[in-house]
């Protein structure tokens, strides 16, 4: 059975009409104007963080903050719209809240659906009563936090990281350490955080700060430290202390390796972006990440295919059971590989990146089962790397253990999306016309392409997208703030 096309997307539903589609647009427009200064003020002087169905709507802009009402319209089959969200939004602002993350795209679908007999003040009040009035801080002080490499993963967790940072109740990015390049190594890694072309300009502002070596990014001053290895750096000189150490070189992998950043000053845990190599803990939140303890000092946040597959693979072994089953990895291209041919270690990557598709070995299969025990020998992997800068999709091929159906699956994969312990790592996309770059900028662990699933009773397809980059670092920030004992309430409670 192929892929089906579904009537749940707004352009194809029967919706009421406005009277005058402009007057409405521009009604909706001036709402969400409205809330922005509100989400502002939660995130910098309550610590409250605004979500639309999973999605922080901190540093949005207008028409980004209106689209991403039509996304949920897409795919839940409601009317979600600006009109509910911004009165949720006001109830909440009458409130004496305290640190929380928030959905008001969930309320206000809830408010919909079963007012409980309450207006809407009521209900609001009734959904977060747990944050009202309780004002202790997520931590009792920032947590340091250094970088060990400024690359991809570098620059795009220190835009997660300052984002998140709010008024300087979570984080504190005290420094990057890096090898020194050139005379202007300061300035050139300033241009680099502004640009991105894949990503696009920074949120934010850049001051250079030559005579202390520091970049001052939206008023947060971060030292720039140029060392060869771990060993070399005191960070107690620079003012840092008991810091969690990001490691996105990949230099070092095992705890022999890692285990150097430790002895450094300053530093008491180290976080890998990579997959950990040995006998330490890789950990892809959502999944297996209560198995971190205070006591682990080195851990791995594992790798964007691991991130991207094993919420997915875990949440349809709960369901269905997994008998067996192949991951193929469409992978972009990677700074491992050569931009033209030239000599490569690794098979296949010497041949030029830009110009080829590039079959290459991945660690995924192996990587599943060290997360998932029960699907060890159930899984092979295979990836091939194609001329795209970033966005990569997994094809997961598997043998169930119970029949299904194309529409039963689909509405599983729905529901998992964004009513399961899974949503913040999965969403979900009915639409027949999403490509690669549609995906940029998804804070997902993946997104299932709901219109390519097959099902033939126990053997199914599942496509699933995933920015490499973005998404990867947005699991890496929340296994960041797992090790430093950061946790929100969140609501409503029945998310």
């Amino acid at each position: 059975m192929t892929a089906i096309k579904s009537d749940s997307n707004p352009d194809k539903r029967d919706r009421a009409k406005p009277d005058n589609y402009l007057e409405n647009w521009i009604e909706r427009q001036s709402l969400v104007e409205s809330m922005i200064p509100i989400i502002g003020k939660f995130h910098r002087d309550k610590n409250v963080r605004i979500l639309l169905y999973g999605n922080p709507l901190i540093s949005l802009s207008v028409i980004e903050i209106m689209q991403a009402h039509r996304a949920v319209r897409e795919v839940e089959e409601n009317e979600l719209s600006e009109y509910e969200t911004s009165m949720i939004l006001a109830s909440l602002d009458k409130l004496d809240l305290g640190p929380a993350q928030i959905d008001i795209g969930i309320l206000a679908a809830a408010f919909m659906f079963d007012d409980h007999g309450q207006n809407i003040d009521e209900f609001v009040k009734d959904q977060v009563k747990k944050a009202i009035g309780i004002h202790t801080p997520v931590l009792k002080k920032p947590q340091d936090v250094v970088l060990f490499g400024f690359g991809r993963i570098g620059r795009l967790i220190t835009r997660l990281i300052l984002e998140d940072t709010g008024a300087g109740e979570t984080f504190s990015l005290k420094a990057v350490v890096v090898r020194e390049s050139k005379s202007e190594d300061l300035f050139k890694r300033a241009e680099l955080m502004r640009r991105d072309s894949v990503h696009g300009p920074f949120k934010g502002t850049i001051r250079v700060d030559e005579e202390s070596n520091t970049l001052v990014m939206n008023g947060n001053p971060v030292k720039f430290i140029y060392a060869n290895s771990p060993d070399e750096v005191d960070y107690s000189n620079h003012n840092i202390d008991k810091a969690i150490l990001i490691d996105n070189t990949g230099v070092y992998r095992d705890k022999k390796g890692l285990s150097k950043h430790l002895k450094s000053k300053g530093i008491s845990k180290v976080l890998l972006t990579a997959p950990t190599k040995g006998e330490l803990k890789n950990i892809v939140y959502g999944v297996n990440h209560k198995d971190i303890i205070d006591k682990d000092k080195i851990l791995g946040a594992a790798s964007c295919t691991t991130n991207a597959i094993v919420p997915l693979l875990k949440a349809i072994s709960e369901e269905y059971g997994i008998d067996n089953g192949h991951v193929e990895t469409v992978h972009s291209y990677t700074n491992d590989q050569n931009l033209i041919d030239n000599y490569h270690d690794k098979a296949r990557r010497g041949r030029s990146a830009a110009l080829n598709m590039v079959l290459t070995e991945t660690g995924a299969a192996t990587a599943v089962s060290q997360v998932l025990p029960e699907l060890e020998g159930k899984l092979s992997a295979n990836a091939i790397r194609v001329p795209t800068p970033n966005v990569s999709m997994a094809i997961l091929n598997l043998y169930l253990e119970k029949e299904s159906t194309i529409e039963k699956l689909n509405d599983f994969l729905r529901k998992t999306a964004f009513h399961s312990i899974y949503k913040d790592q999965i969403d979900y996309t009915n639409s027949p016309e999403i490509v690669s770059s549609d995906i940029i900028g998804s804070r997902f662990g993946c997104v299932v392409d709901s219109q390519a699933t097959i099902c033939n009773k126990k053997n199914i397809v599942i496509y699933a997208w995933y920015d490499n980059e973005l998404g990867y670092c947005v699991q890496l920030l929340r296994v960041l703030k797992k090790m430093a004992g950061i946790k929100y309430l969140r609501l409503p409670l029945f998310l």
